[in-house]
């Protein structure tokens, strides 16, 4: 009782795609994957941004410097 065999995952997914359609599913999947990417893009332009905010400042305590 403790995992599902193959069959019960079978059945699962055709009672799913009998309700939603395989379009829906297909979009949902679409959607999905744009959602990771956005993300993944939001992550690196912050990770980005950081790194430039720190030379910036970098640069300016050279300036103060001299």
């Amino acid at each position: 009782m403790g995992s599902f065999s193959i069959w019960h995952w079978l059945i699962v997914l055709v009672v799913v795609m009998l309700i939603f359609g395989t379009k829906k599913i297909s979009n949902m999947g679409s959607d999905l994957g744009k959602a990771v990417k956005g993300f993944k893009d939001g992550v690196k332009g912050d990770e980005e941004k950081a790194a430039a905010d720190k030379a910036t400042i970098d640069v300016e305590a050279k300036e103060k410097k001299s």
